[in-house]
């Protein structure tokens, strides 16, 4: 976060600055083609969990290639564990730079890197993702879902909205409001959008009933990092995940598919929040719990459950 992120005590997200389209028919001018982009993620970053999510459950793995960077970042920015073999950068902000020489904000993840033109594409993670779903469709692997539906698109949109505003960003309004004012309005939505999506959840098994949609790549970041870091370390204190049955049952049910679960990195996430953001715990201390255990049977298959 930066100072320029802060507004009358609400906190303001950056605008994304690279707004680039890969497309299947190269009508952008970058066209779809397998392994000429590189993905730069962090598994702290919701944002950049979302991308990771889609990759897996549309098997992108081998098209598109993935770079993940230290979980701890300072005033440089997110930096590689070891140089990046294909750029050769050793902080995204490298990237950033050669690609814009001018940029002066947040260098942020999920990005693409295109391998030809050796400059970013985009870092605009709301599109990240739809983008994977309808430009890449050359390259799923056979049976992969159809995580964007285009009758269903209005409806996923509409709720997307709503789950930005209140809890995937929520919780950063919440914790880094400097007013009280700003702190209580998204407490306060935040938790009414929990309810909604509590009661949404009784009667179905998914946000969208039986099949996994874009919906549910969005929502699930927020609850995986909920009680390990939101709920103490951005005060939203009022319930707990686990005090939610039905959303702490459909985030293990999520967790238990491997594109979900086994990109959902605890020590990372833990690690980058409680030692990167000193603002808002200055002794960088990373706490031991919660003590959760995500492989606990969710009966979300239930077959009566639409």
């Amino acid at each position: 976060m930066t100072a320029q992120e802060v507004e009358r005590g609400r906190f303001v997200r950056q605008p994304n600055r690279f707004t680039g389209r890969i497309t299947a028919d190269g009508s952008s001018g970058h066209p779809a083609e397998p392994g000429r982009y590189r993905l730069f993620v962090s598994y702290a970053c919701p944002w950049a969990h979302r991308s990771l999510i889609v990759r897996g459950l549309l098997g992108l793995e081998d098209a598109l290639p993935v770079a993940v960077v230290d979980p701890i970042r300072d005033e440089r920015g997110w930096r590689f564990p070891d140089r990046d073999p294909v750029t050769g950068a050793v902080f995204l902000s490298e990237l950033y730079l050669a690609s814009d020489p001018s940029f002066e904000g947040r260098y942020t993840v999920p990005c693409i890197w295109d391998t030809e033109t050796e400059r970013l594409v985009t870092n605009d993670f709301p599109n990240i993702t739809t983008m994977l779903e309808t430009e890449f469709t050359a390259f799923h692997r056979p049976g992969a879902p159809d995580l964007y539906p285009e009758a269903l698109r209005p409806e996923i949109d509409e709720l997307n909205d709503l789950v930005y505003n209140t809890v995937n960003n929520g919780v950063y309004k919440a914790g880094f409001a400097t007013a009280q004012d700003a702190y209580e309005d998204a407490f306060d939505a935040l938790f009414a959008t929990f309810d909604r999506l509590e009661e949404r959840l009784a009667g179905r098994r998914y946000l969208f009933g039986d099949r996994i949609t874009e919906a549910d790549v969005r929502l699930y970041p927020t609850l995986a990092r909920f009680d390990a870091v939101y709920y103490a370390h951005f005060k939203c204190n009022l319930r707990r995940l686990v005090d939610y049955p039905n959303l702490w049952a459909y985030a293990r049910d999520l967790y238990s598919v491997p594109a979900f679960g086994g990109t959902t990195n605890f020590d990372h996430i833990k690690r980058h929040y409680y030692v990167t953001q000193r603002n808002i715990n200055p002794s960088g201390v990373v706490p031991k719990g919660p003590l959760t255990d995500w492989t606990a049977p969710h009966g979300r298959d239930a077959p009566d459950r639409g």
